[in-house]
Protein backbone atom coordinates (compact mmCIF):
# COMPACT_ATOMS: atom_id res chain seq x y z
CA UNK A 1 0.00 0.00 0.00
CA UNK A 2 2.86 2.14 1.33
CA UNK A 3 4.15 1.50 -2.86
CA UNK A 4 1.48 2.31 -4.09
CA UNK A 5 0.64 5.70 -3.02
CA UNK A 6 4.04 6.91 -3.20
CA UNK A 7 2.92 6.67 -7.32
CA UNK A 8 4.80 3.23 -7.84
CA UNK A 9 4.14 1.25 -11.29
CA UNK A 10 2.80 -2.15 -10.74
CA UNK A 11 4.44 -4.77 -13.13
CA UNK A 12 3.06 -7.82 -13.39
CA UNK A 13 5.41 -10.54 -15.34
CA UNK A 14 3.52 -12.82 -17.46
CA UNK A 15 4.41 -15.95 -18.78
CA UNK A 16 4.01 -19.82 -18.97
CA UNK A 17 4.56 -23.74 -18.58
CA UNK A 18 4.92 -25.70 -21.21
CA UNK A 19 6.88 -28.11 -23.82
CA UNK A 20 9.63 -26.35 -25.08
CA UNK A 21 10.34 -29.19 -27.64
CA UNK A 22 12.67 -32.05 -26.34
CA UNK A 23 15.75 -30.43 -24.93
CA UNK A 24 14.29 -27.05 -22.90
CA UNK A 25 12.64 -26.91 -19.78
CA UNK A 26 8.80 -26.45 -19.55
CA UNK A 27 9.72 -22.84 -17.14
CA UNK A 28 11.56 -21.57 -19.87
CA UNK A 29 9.36 -18.54 -20.71
CA UNK A 30 8.76 -17.96 -17.43
CA UNK A 31 12.80 -18.17 -15.87
CA UNK A 32 13.36 -15.81 -19.28
CA UNK A 33 10.09 -13.06 -18.23
CA UNK A 34 11.40 -13.37 -14.48
CA UNK A 35 15.21 -12.67 -15.31
CA UNK A 36 14.09 -9.72 -17.82
CA UNK A 37 11.30 -7.98 -15.53
CA UNK A 38 13.44 -8.31 -12.47
CA UNK A 39 16.88 -6.92 -13.88
CA UNK A 40 14.99 -4.52 -15.53
CA UNK A 41 13.09 -3.28 -12.59
CA UNK A 42 16.75 -2.58 -10.95
CA UNK A 43 18.76 -1.24 -13.59
CA UNK A 44 15.67 1.48 -12.67
CA UNK A 45 16.62 1.36 -9.20
CA UNK A 46 16.97 5.04 -7.79
CA UNK A 47 15.24 6.34 -11.10
CA UNK A 48 11.85 5.44 -10.45
CA UNK A 49 9.86 3.20 -7.95
CA UNK A 50 8.36 -0.04 -9.33
CA UNK A 51 6.75 -3.40 -7.61
CA UNK A 52 7.04 -6.17 -9.11
CA UNK A 53 4.20 -8.76 -9.10
CA UNK A 54 4.69 -12.71 -8.40
CA UNK A 55 5.70 -14.17 -11.94
CA UNK A 56 2.21 -15.75 -13.66
CA UNK A 57 3.78 -19.05 -14.36
CA UNK A 58 0.49 -21.00 -16.34
CA UNK A 59 -0.67 -18.48 -19.51
CA UNK A 60 -2.65 -19.46 -22.46
CA UNK A 61 -0.92 -22.18 -24.26
CA UNK A 62 -4.00 -24.02 -25.49
CA UNK A 63 -1.90 -24.04 -28.74
CA UNK A 64 0.42 -26.21 -26.98
CA UNK A 65 -1.67 -28.50 -25.15
CA UNK A 66 -0.69 -31.54 -27.36
CA UNK A 67 2.34 -31.28 -26.29
CA UNK A 68 3.29 -33.01 -22.70
CA UNK A 69 3.93 -30.85 -19.88
CA UNK A 70 1.84 -28.13 -20.91
CA UNK A 71 -0.39 -26.32 -18.20
CA UNK A 72 -2.85 -23.50 -19.94
CA UNK A 73 -5.60 -21.17 -19.16
CA UNK A 74 -8.29 -20.83 -21.95
CA UNK A 75 -8.31 -17.56 -23.85
CA UNK A 76 -11.83 -16.83 -21.90
CA UNK A 77 -10.50 -17.94 -18.21
CA UNK A 78 -7.01 -15.77 -19.06
CA UNK A 79 -8.61 -12.68 -19.95
CA UNK A 80 -10.91 -12.73 -16.78
CA UNK A 81 -7.79 -13.82 -14.64
CA UNK A 82 -6.22 -10.27 -15.94
CA UNK A 83 -8.96 -8.52 -15.44
CA UNK A 84 -8.63 -9.71 -11.48
CA UNK A 85 -5.32 -8.82 -11.55
CA UNK A 86 -6.14 -5.40 -12.89
CA UNK A 87 -9.19 -4.39 -10.31
CA UNK A 88 -6.55 -5.95 -7.15
CA UNK A 89 -4.21 -3.82 -8.21
CA UNK A 90 -6.10 -0.75 -8.84
CA UNK A 91 -8.46 -1.57 -5.29
CA UNK A 92 -4.40 -1.53 -3.62
CA UNK A 93 -4.00 1.95 -4.79
CA UNK A 94 -1.82 1.32 -7.90
CA UNK A 95 -2.57 4.10 -10.92
CA UNK A 96 0.11 2.69 -13.13
CA UNK A 97 0.09 -0.73 -14.47
CA UNK A 98 2.07 -2.67 -16.67
CA UNK A 99 2.04 -6.34 -18.12
CA UNK A 100 5.07 -7.26 -19.18
CA UNK A 101 5.16 -10.45 -21.40
CA UNK A 102 7.36 -13.40 -22.42
CA UNK A 103 4.84 -16.15 -24.35
CA UNK A 104 3.42 -15.11 -27.50
CA UNK A 105 -0.30 -16.85 -26.65
CA UNK A 106 -0.92 -13.96 -24.20
CA UNK A 107 0.04 -11.39 -26.05
CA UNK A 108 -3.47 -10.00 -27.80
CA UNK A 109 -5.40 -10.96 -24.28
CA UNK A 110 -2.75 -8.73 -22.00
CA UNK A 111 -3.31 -5.73 -24.34
CA UNK A 112 -7.08 -6.04 -24.55
CA UNK A 113 -6.77 -6.65 -20.70
CA UNK A 114 -4.83 -3.33 -20.30
CA UNK A 115 -6.94 -1.70 -23.01
CA UNK A 116 -10.41 -2.40 -20.63
CA UNK A 117 -8.83 -1.50 -17.54
CA UNK A 118 -8.02 1.86 -18.64
CA UNK A 119 -11.57 1.94 -19.99
CA UNK A 120 -13.21 0.96 -16.02
CA UNK A 121 -10.65 2.62 -13.74
CA UNK A 122 -8.83 6.47 -13.77
CA UNK A 123 -5.39 4.57 -14.67
CA UNK A 124 -2.71 4.23 -16.94
CA UNK A 125 -1.78 0.89 -18.37
CA UNK A 126 0.65 -0.16 -20.46
CA UNK A 127 1.55 -3.74 -22.56
CA UNK A 128 4.82 -5.41 -24.20
CA UNK A 129 6.23 -8.74 -25.15
CA UNK A 130 9.67 -7.81 -24.53
CA UNK A 131 10.73 -9.26 -27.90
CA UNK A 132 8.86 -6.64 -29.61
CA UNK A 133 10.74 -3.90 -27.30
CA UNK A 134 14.24 -5.23 -28.23
CA UNK A 135 13.73 -6.14 -32.01
CA UNK A 136 15.44 -3.14 -32.91
CA UNK A 137 18.41 -4.08 -30.87
CA UNK A 138 18.28 -7.92 -31.52
CA UNK A 139 18.32 -6.40 -35.20
CA UNK A 140 20.91 -4.91 -34.82
CA UNK A 141 23.06 -7.84 -33.31
CA UNK A 142 21.99 -10.68 -35.81
CA UNK A 143 19.91 -11.92 -33.55
CA UNK A 144 18.22 -14.00 -36.47
CA UNK A 145 21.56 -15.82 -37.17
CA UNK A 146 20.71 -18.45 -34.72
CA UNK A 147 16.76 -18.47 -35.86
CA UNK A 148 13.22 -17.28 -35.40
CA UNK A 149 13.19 -14.31 -32.89
CA UNK A 150 11.50 -15.20 -30.65
CA UNK A 151 10.81 -18.22 -31.98
CA UNK A 152 9.61 -20.97 -29.72
CA UNK A 153 12.22 -23.50 -28.99
CA UNK A 154 14.79 -22.74 -31.25
CA UNK A 155 18.17 -21.13 -31.27
CA UNK A 156 17.26 -17.57 -29.62
CA UNK A 157 14.78 -18.91 -26.64
CA UNK A 158 18.11 -21.93 -26.57
CA UNK A 159 20.39 -19.42 -26.44
CA UNK A 160 19.10 -17.26 -23.53
CA UNK A 161 18.29 -20.53 -20.92
CA UNK A 162 22.15 -21.65 -21.91
CA UNK A 163 23.32 -18.32 -20.61
CA UNK A 164 20.55 -18.16 -17.78
CA UNK A 165 20.84 -21.94 -16.46
CA UNK A 166 22.77 -24.38 -19.10
CA UNK A 167 22.35 -27.16 -16.61
CA UNK A 168 19.03 -27.38 -17.90
CA UNK A 169 19.40 -27.74 -21.33
CA UNK A 170 19.26 -31.60 -22.74
CA UNK A 171 21.98 -31.47 -25.11
CA UNK A 172 21.93 -34.58 -26.54
CA UNK A 173 17.72 -34.12 -27.74
CA UNK A 174 19.19 -30.64 -29.66
CA UNK A 175 18.40 -31.66 -33.43
CA UNK A 176 20.87 -30.21 -35.99
CA UNK A 177 18.28 -30.32 -38.90
CA UNK A 178 14.66 -28.54 -38.59
CA UNK A 179 12.32 -27.50 -41.17
CA UNK A 180 10.86 -23.30 -40.49
CA UNK A 181 8.06 -22.58 -41.94
CA UNK A 182 8.34 -19.26 -43.64
CA UNK A 183 4.74 -18.25 -42.83
CA UNK A 184 5.48 -18.22 -39.07
CA UNK A 185 8.21 -15.15 -39.97
CA UNK A 186 5.30 -12.91 -40.92
CA UNK A 187 5.08 -9.40 -39.13
CA UNK A 188 2.09 -7.21 -38.44
CA UNK A 189 -0.37 -10.36 -38.92
CA UNK A 190 -1.14 -13.15 -37.91
CA UNK A 191 -1.20 -16.55 -40.23
CA UNK A 192 -2.11 -19.56 -38.32
CA UNK A 193 -2.33 -23.63 -39.68
CA UNK A 194 -3.78 -26.56 -37.54
CA UNK A 195 -1.01 -28.41 -35.37
CA UNK A 196 1.51 -26.25 -36.40
CA UNK A 197 1.17 -23.18 -34.30
CA UNK A 198 4.05 -24.23 -32.15
CA UNK A 199 6.04 -24.83 -35.22
CA UNK A 200 6.49 -28.61 -36.71
CA UNK A 201 6.99 -30.97 -34.03
CA UNK A 202 6.56 -28.45 -30.70
CA UNK A 203 9.51 -26.15 -31.90
CA UNK A 204 10.22 -23.17 -34.69
CA UNK A 205 13.55 -23.97 -35.41
CA UNK A 206 16.31 -25.85 -34.82
CA UNK A 207 18.28 -24.76 -32.02
CA UNK A 208 21.89 -26.06 -32.82
CA UNK A 209 23.23 -22.50 -33.51
CA UNK A 210 22.82 -21.19 -30.00
CA UNK A 211 25.14 -20.47 -27.80
CA UNK A 212 25.48 -19.28 -23.79
CA UNK A 213 27.90 -16.19 -25.15
CA UNK A 214 24.80 -14.94 -27.90
CA UNK A 215 22.58 -15.71 -24.82
CA UNK A 216 24.06 -12.98 -22.36
CA UNK A 217 23.98 -10.72 -25.03
CA UNK A 218 20.49 -10.64 -26.28
CA UNK A 219 19.71 -10.58 -22.16
CA UNK A 220 21.54 -7.58 -22.10
CA UNK A 221 19.98 -5.66 -25.40
CA UNK A 222 16.53 -7.02 -23.87
CA UNK A 223 16.77 -5.67 -20.23
CA UNK A 224 17.83 -1.98 -21.38
CA UNK A 225 15.29 -2.06 -24.07
CA UNK A 226 12.71 -2.78 -21.12
CA UNK A 227 14.20 -0.81 -18.54
CA UNK A 228 14.48 2.01 -21.67
CA UNK A 229 10.78 1.78 -22.26
CA UNK A 230 9.52 1.73 -18.62
CA UNK A 231 11.79 4.97 -18.11
CA UNK A 232 9.41 6.36 -21.48
CA UNK A 233 6.48 5.20 -19.76
CA UNK A 234 7.28 7.19 -16.06
CA UNK A 235 7.76 10.57 -18.49
CA UNK A 236 4.58 9.75 -19.84
CA UNK A 237 2.41 9.00 -17.17
CA UNK A 238 3.97 11.54 -15.02
CA UNK A 239 3.89 14.32 -17.69
CA UNK A 240 0.28 13.61 -18.19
Amino acid sequence: MHLAKNGSFAVVPLAATEQHGPHLPVYTDSMICEYVVSHSIQKLSGIMSALMTPVLTIGCSQHHLNYGGTLSYSTATYQHMLYDITESLVKCGFRKIIFLNGHGGNAQIMVQAAQDAAVRHPVWTAAASYWNLAKPALDDLGAEEVGLVPGHAGGFETSLIMALDPELIKGSAIKHDHPVNDWMRAEGSFIGKHGELTGIDGFTDSPDKASAEKGRQYLDVIVNAVSAWMLELQKTMTAG
